[in-house]
């Protein structure tokens, strides 16, 4: 996970030709020295192409999961706080999302605002809400029954004191792992979108928009499509390990 993060800073600087750098003579050549990805069918460098396309997916995994946990972590917290009918108003407004499976969804958001990586962005975020806003509930219904809880009541702390000062603190490690883990669902989801066309466009670098660029090459220039697909699959599970050892690593039943 580091290493592309790292790669996704500097590749720019590191990659061995440009992004976009066409030259004809060399379409759908194998990998060689000079490419060691080969190229695709334009006969831009592939290496390059996935290295610079680091940057866009792992910004669009970043932030739609920031939006979703900002988002539906406030949700779910005021939800389980208060209760009543404000918890019955905004879950039955997250079941209504979670009625539509997430990538029809996101294909719908994506369609009525026209294909772009940015909304793509916005729509991966939007249909991953429910997620972190039941999370964040069940946590908020825990804890707001707890000692440390009722003591910020008697004390005369005000509700968004206590949801601020006590009860998120307490509720973030859940919310933590939850994240790690989205931003691989979420990097798939990008890719999904951009294979479909209503992500990023050509010809952006994008791992997803690689793959469908590539597809009708797949048996004369299988590289163009393998080094995209591994890349998303390398990292992906690169974020799903990490998540796995934070759950390990925050849980106090584990350090016990």
């Amino acid at each position: 996970m580091l290493l592309f993060l790292l790669l996704a800073l500097v590749a720019p600087f590191i990659a061995p030709y440009g992004a976009d750098q066409q030259a004809l003579a060399d379409r759908l050549k194998a990998p060689s020295a000079a490419h060691w990805f080969g190229t695709d069918d334009l006969g831009r460098d592939v290496l390059s192409r996935v290295m610079i396309g680091s940057r866009i997916s792992l910004r669009v995994g970043v932030l739609a999961v920031v939006l979703a946990l900002l988002s539906g972590s406030l949700l779910g917290l005021v939800a389980g706080y208060l209760g009543g009918w404000t918890d019955s108003l905004f879950m039955r407004l997250m079941d209504v999302v979670l009625a539509f499976p997430p990538t029809l969804l996101a294909i719908g958001i994506v369609a009525m605002r026209g294909p772009s990586l940015d909304m793509a962005l916005v729509a991966i975020g939007i249909v991953s809400i429910p997620v972190y806003a039941r999370l964040a509930r069940s946590q908020a219904l825990s804890l707001k029954e707890r000692e440390f809880v009722t003591a910020a009541r008697c004390l005369g702390a005000t509700a968004p004191r206590i949801v601020g000062a006590h009860v998120l603190p307490n509720a973030l490690s859940p919310l933590i792992v939850q994240a790690t883990l989205g931003i691989a669902t979420a990097i798939i989801e990008a890719a999904a979108l951009g294979f479909l066309g209503l992500g990023a466009q050509p010809p952006t670098p994008e791992w997803g928009l690689m793959l469908t660029n590539a597809r009708a090459f797949i048996i004369n220039a299988p590289w163009a499509m393998v080094f995209p697909g591994a890349a998303i699959m390398v990292t992906t599970l690169a974020f799903n390990l990490m998540g796995d050892g934070l759950r390990d690593a925050l849980d106090p039943r584990a350090r016990a």
